[in-house]
């Protein structure tokens, strides 16, 4: 991948914005492209923290196993997001998964050492990264809260609401979202059953708000839906 291709795509991320010309050449330089098959891993647990990566294409899930051996997804990775970052704060095994879904995954990987160097001679580059973890923790609050104060169908309407307010697509009056989930992916989200998701997604198309089919989820009117 040459590096005019990996320049174009840092200014894909607003994270860089306040980086110079030549920064930018830097990183494009330090970056490494790689191709994830379909379901494959991008890292496992207790692998080292030593690596962050660039979405470029394809949807990666990071989540977590329970005692019992219960996947939960902690969160959807989509082209020009940055995921496994944690090593920058400290982290030194990895604690989750990254996988790719049911396309090939292809991304960028630095070293986070490397991050690191570009961190320490600019000012704003670490801003910008301290405000992406805040932003991450206070979705994470979110979440928590939502677990404590929602029921498992208002879960699975909020996750289908907030998928299609980031990347839905207008279709007349309607909003039809494309994605990579099953029923149990999207069951380890919300921490809910796949039996569940199932309920409430045919009695949301009983009651006409929405239409589905495999990778497919048409919401008729987001006002009524909820």
């Amino acid at each position: 991948m040459n590096a005019e291709f990996k320049t174009s795509f840092i200014d894909l991320f607003p994270l860089f914005s306040v980086l110079s010309a030549d920064d930018k050449a830097r990183l494009a330089e330090m970056m490494e492209y790689k191709v994830k098959p379909k379901y494959s891993f991008i890292y496992m647990p207790g692998e080292p923290s030593d690596h962050l990566f660039f979405l470029a294409k394809g949807t990666v899930k990071i989540g977590t196993h329970s005692s019992d051996g219960k996947e939960i997804i902690k969160s959807l990775i989509h082209p020009t997001a940055m995921f496994g970052e944690l090593g920058l704060i400290g982290e030194q095994h990895r604690s989750d998964f990254a996988q790719a879904l049911k396309e090939d995954v292809h991304l960028y990987q630095l070293r986070v050492e490397h991050l690191k160097v570009l961190m320490r001679s600019n000012f704003e580059l670490c801003t910008h990264i301290m405000n992406l973890f805040g932003g991450r923790l206070m979705k994470a609050e979110h979440k928590l809260e939502s677990l404590i104060f929602k029921d498992a169908r208002t879960r699975i309407i909020d996750f289908i609401k907030e998928s299609v307010d980031k990347r839905g697509r207008r279709v007349g009056y309607e909003m039809l979202l494309k994605h990579s989930l099953t029923h149990q992916d999207i069951a380890n989200i919300t921490c809910t059953s796949r039996q569940t998701v199932t309920l409430v997604l045919n009695e949301l198309k009983k009651s006409d708000l929405i239409y589905f089919n495999r990778g497919k989820i048409l919401v008729r009117d987001m006002g009524r839906l909820g």
